[in-house]
Formats: C-alpha cells, structure tokens, sequence
C-alpha cells in the first residue's frame, strides 16, 4: 500500500510533528501513523497529554538543543500568528529566572532570536536569582493541541492512523512497501526490542490544573534541582498549569499531597496574585518526561527487518524530556532530512 511506505511508530507530540513535517513535504498519503495511545487518550505511558506546556529555556545549552529550539519557536511563533485558536497555541508574556547563571551560549542564542527578549537588571531579580530574562513565549494547551495535529494530519493531509501496540521496533515495518519507520516511541525506546537504549530514563514531574482567569502571564524559576512554572493554558476559558518537579529516574504515576502543597508554596511566592480567592485547584497529575543521557536521539540507521535479508531505513527520534511542545518541530525537520534521499525516491 502506498500509505504505508512511511510509518511513524508513536502519537505523541513527536511522532505527529514528524507526521506533519513529511506532509507538508508531500508525503501526507505515503504515510501512516501507529501507535497504542493517540490524541485524545491518557495514560502515565502517554506523556504529551500531560505537559505543560509552552516555549521555555528549560533546555540544555549543546548545540543540538539550541538550533532545535530556534525552529521550534520559529514554527510556534507562526502558528500562533495564523491558526491561534484551532491549534490552541498563544502568545504571552514570559519571565524566566535562574538561580545558577546560564551558559553564555545559551544567553548569546536565546538574545539572538527571542521577540521581546530583555535581561532583568541584577537589582530588579528576586533573592536567590542570579540571571533572569523577559520575552514573548508560546503557550499551548497540550491535550487540545495535539488532537489538532492529529485532525489536521488525517482530515487535510491524509494521513492513516492505525492503533496498534509495538514490541519490535521492526513491526513498523507493515509491509514490503515500507522504506522508512521513524521511531518516536518516547520513554519506550529503552525497552523497547530493536532499540533498547539504556541512555532512556524517565523524568517524573507533578502538575496542579488550576482555574484562575486572572493569570494571563508565564512565569519560570529553574533550580539546580526543581522547576517551578506558572503556564496559562490558551482557550480552556482561564486553566493555568502550575508546576512543578523533575525527578530523574522516578516512574511512578501517583501524585502526593506533599508536593501539591510544595507546589503551591513555590509558585504562590513568585507569583502572589495567584493566591488570590479566584485561584481553584483542580486537579493533580503526574507525567513521564522521555529523558535521555547525552540528549535527545535524532539519526538514522539500516537495520534487517526480517529473516530474509531485507533492509530497511530507521530513523530515531525520542528523548526529548521536557522539551517535546518546543523543540519537536525542529527535531522533526532535521529526522526528516536524514532520509530526504529515500522520501524523494517514493515521488
């Protein structure tokens, strides 16, 4: 089938924006979706739904994760421009802090591309800051945002989904007509047979679903050892995200009292007017970011399929961690042109 000479294994955030940089390409109709969790499910093994999520320099500082992030903005930026409200993504306000001092290069970067970027004068930081920086990010609201990929993908693009559970990287190969699987499996791709990447771990986070209408800006302080974020999530009539922890190596999918009230505690004291009487606590959840030593995987490979010799293209494209929502776009753009001689030849 021709709609199977391309297969993305994995609906997350990821595996669509790869989807959707190889329809925009053309290659709407060569391409099929499959994956055990799609838009609009949720499950602790399904991490998107859970995120934040926004634009933020949460990032690392190697080149990899700048140059990701500077397409993924650029695209971000875009969207928000032109299709705001279907997509759910928002311009806001942004202020970012750091209690240890970012890597010159990360602050050359972000200085570089960032609209509205300004540095907050050392005498206007909170205690304990050491660096912090205002510009305009993008919000999204995460669940909404990726069904909207996913009806975009399949209504204009035509683009085939299939629910199906993977335990070989191999069975994204559905047929002889398959030339390339990109694999986008996430926290998976550690166990996951064909792959197994022991670099793979999961970094646990816990968020608040709050209503409070009256928070309108995106506020961050990055700690040596937490995050604490204030995210309004667009068009969910005044939801905000409030956040948050990243435990390396935690899986669990409970949620504790503790760290609600830790949570609480920490984003009141940078932003007071969330304790305001219109602040409602909704919900606590906790999510598994794809976290990866060394950074997120983008490369290809040749692997046998099957037991008859057959060879056939893989392209890697997992470990994101916290930075799905922002740096997806530009690592699909770049999982994408690992193949660009293989796509062409399916023209």
């Amino acid at each position: 089938m021709k709609s199977e000479s391309i297969v993305v294994v994995g609906a997350g955030v990821i595996g669509l924006d790869v989807a959707l940089v190889l329809a925009k390409r053309g290659y709407g109709r060569n391409t099929t979706i499959i994956a055990e969790h799609l838009p609009g499910d949720t499950s602790i093994n399904y991490t998107s739904p859970w995120a934040g999520a926004n634009f933020s320099a949460i990032s690392a500082s190697d080149a990899n994760a700048l140059r990701w992030d500077k397409l993924g903005y650029a695209y971000l930026l875009s969207l928000a421009a032109k299709d705001d409200k279907d997509a759910f993504v928002k311009e806001s306000t942004s202020t970012e802090y750091w209690d240890e001092m970012p890597s010159p290069a990360k602050i050359d970067s972000m200085a570089k591309y960032l609209k509205n970027f300004k540095e907050i004068p050392a005498g206007d930081l909170p205690s304990g800051v050491a660096y912090g920086i205002e510009f305009t990010t993008i919000t999204l609201n995460a669940p909404m945002h990726i069904r909207y990929l996913l009806r975009k993908l399949t209504e204009e693009y035509g683009v085939r989904v299939v629910r199906k559970r993977v335990s070989d990287i191999t069975s994204g190969f559905l047929s002889k007509d398959t030339k390339v699987v990109f694999n986008c499996t996430g926290n998976a791709s550690r166990d996951l047979n064909g792959v197994q990447d022991s670099k793979c771990y999961p970094t646990r986070g816990q968020i608040l679903l709050a209503k409070a209408p009256h928070i309108q800006q995106n506020v961050m302080r990055h700690g040596k050892d937490y995050e604490t974020y204030v995210i309004p999530r667009p068009y969910s009539n005044g939801n905000v995200i409030l956040g948050g922890f990243m435990q390396k190596g935690v899986s669990t999918a409970d949620t504790f009292s503790y760290e609600t009230e830790s949570i609480l505690s920490r984003t009141t004291a940078m932003l007071p007017s969330l304790a305001s009487s219109e602040t409602q606590i909704l919900a606590a959840f906790s999510g598994l970011r794809p976290s990866r030593e060394g950074g997120a995987r983008v490369s290809k490979e040749v692997i046998q399929v099957d037991g008859t010799g057959r060879q056939g293209v893989l392209v890697h494209n997992y470990g994101a961690g916290g930075t799905g929502f922002q740096a997806g776009y530009g690592m699909a753009i770049e999982a994408a042109n690992t193949v660009a001689e293989e796509l062409q030849a399916l023209a």
